[in-house]
């Protein structure tokens, strides 16, 4: 079976899954809860074979290298890396709601690659560093944590737009606020530091590439404002003691920019990081 019959497949799953996470928050019922869980697992499941034959496939071409060097392969990483950050958190939880908001980030990050170049290619010389792995896998699981985070944030200020104790679908529903915006200042303190030592390794991996650590390339700058508005996030919450709604929307801040880092900057900008649109 094709590694790209495999994500088309994936794709289809994680949809069921966000249907039976729909089909819960609906009529609140365990059982399509349930359901979704089994069915996300599943999705990941057939993903990450998927990547390991992509992998594999690209050894057999003489190529041999991870598959992360390029939009599609990251794109694919990508939602991989929610669908499993996802899966880890909503253990904790008492509601599978989270699911409803999670799972169409998974859905259209997958579904989105059907659009893109799906050739393996050799990869260029810049990329040709033991580095990239270490890079990729450390950056994008921050972004995972920052898309669950985001998630969190966008619950936390739906359920308190009503009154609390209203009776309201969401206020009985969902967790109480302040766990979401507990949540989501977890997931942040742990995507923080990756994408810390994903800065960190791309530097010394732009060292070894072009001979400079830091060459203020539309990438790297824009991973620099991310990486400052997530350490204003952390500083505001634990310095001054920022909870609630401010963080809540610095947070929705953050994952914007975030999603500008990756998305609009390989598409719109053009600068060392070019070869990542291929």
């Amino acid at each position: 079976m094709k590694e790209s019959t495999l994500i088309g497949l994936s794709t289809f799953i994680y949809l069921a899954s966000w249907v039976s996470y729909l089909v819960h928050a609906a009529f609140r019922r365990k059982g399509p809860g349930v359901a979704g869980d089994v069915l996300a697992v599943c999705g990941l499941l057939v993903q990450t074979f998927a990547i390991g034959l992509r992998w594999w496939e690209s050894h057999q071409l003489g190529i041999g290298h991870a598959p992360l060097s390029n939009l599609y392969e990251s794109m694919v990483f990508f939602s991989w890396t929610m669908a499993l950050t996802y899966l880890l958190v909503v253990r904790r939880l008492e509601t599978r709601l989270l699911g409803a908001f999670v799972m169409p980030l998974v859905c259209f990050s997958l579904a989105s690659t059907s659009l893109m170049n799906q050739q393996i290619q050799p990869l260029v010389p810049a990329l040709q560093s033991n580095w990239l792995t270490a890079h990729v896998f450390t950056c994008f699981l921050g972004y995972a944590a920052f898309a669950i985070a985001f998630c969190f944030s966008l619950l936390y200020l739906l359920k308190t737009r009503g009154t609390p104790g209203s009776g309201g679908y969401l206020d009985r529903n969902l967790p109480g606020a302040e766990l979401l915006d507990e949540f989501s200042y977890r997931m942040i303190a742990v995507g923080f530091p990756l994408l810390s030592l994903g800065i960190i390794t791309g530097a010394a991996w732009a060292n070894s590439a072009w001979g400079t650590y830091w060459s203020w390339d539309p990438k790297e700058t824009w991973s620099l404002i991310v990486w400052l508005i997530y350490a204003a996030y952390l500083h505001a919450r634990i310095a001054r003691g920022w909870k609630g709604k401010r963080s809540a929307w610095l947070s929705l801040i953050g994952f914007a920019a975030t999603l500008f880092c990756y998305l609009g900057v390989n598409l719109l900008l053009s600068g060392l990081h070019s070869y990542a649109t291929g």
